[in-house]
């Protein structure tokens, strides 16, 4: 009796120091379904990525497709700044062009306990997603120091633009005002700390501990 009492009130004292801990986040579970045999450069943190995506429910259901939804176009975004879910930000880190890999997704790095348009709050999602292209991002060293055209160590809305535009066409596509504008107001939003206009390099630089 004495040593189920004692088991007993150990466990207890155990359970009670624990969940005065934090908690480890979630993990997003990621299944690589396609992997080219030549990979010239891995998806990270600041990269722009091109990507078609597939999102299902826990029951296997559809509710999006962006070859079929909307424009059918695959969607540009930058990785590492909450431009999608956290989920994504997570799971498609170290990605080769034309890779693909369905990724799993709890709630809390999803849409948590709000949800979000035809999404369900507590939604845990799946999503096969295809990395069509990957390029430099914005925010890198190297860059920041292209970007700095008059090298005085700021960015105005006009460099960061003729950056993305000089990408796009380096890559063979045509220049999208209306997106690079968009883009470009992403990043001041973000990046321009004190708004004063312009983006120093100190306010620049990616800092992955601040993901």
């Amino acid at each position: 009796m004495l040593l189920t009492a004692l088991s007993w009130l150990s466990s207890s004292l155990f359970m009670i120091l624990v969940s005065g801990l934090p908690q480890p986040e979630p993990e997003v579970k990621i299944e690589v379904l396609h992997k080219p045999f030549l990979c010239h450069r891995k998806s990270k943190y600041g990269d722009i990525l091109l990507v078609h995506n597939e999102g299902y429910f826990q029951n296997g259901t559809m509710f999006h497709n962006s070859r079929t939804s909307g424009d059918k176009q695959a969607v540009w975004f930058t990785l590492g700044i909450r431009e999608v879910i956290k989920g994504w930000d997570k799971g498609l880190q170290g990605m080769c062009s034309g890779e693909k890999r369905r990724l799993v997704i709890p709630p809390a790095l999803a849409y948590g306990k709000e949800g979000r348009g035809k999404i369900p709050p507590e939604s845990t999602l799946t999503f096969v997603i295809e990395v069509m292209d990957i390029r430099n991002g914005p925010r890198s060293h190297e860059s920041f120091q292209e970007m700095d055209l008059n090298d005085d160590w700021k960015l105005s809305k006009e460099e960061v633009k003729e950056y993305l535009r000089k990408e796009f066409e380096r890559h063979g596509y045509p220049p999208n005002d209306t997106h690079h504008e968009n883009m470009a107001a992403d990043i001041f939003t973000k990046e321009d700390e004190n708004k004063d206009g312009f983006i120093s390099s100190r306010e620049f630089t990616y800092k992955h501990d601040e993901l």
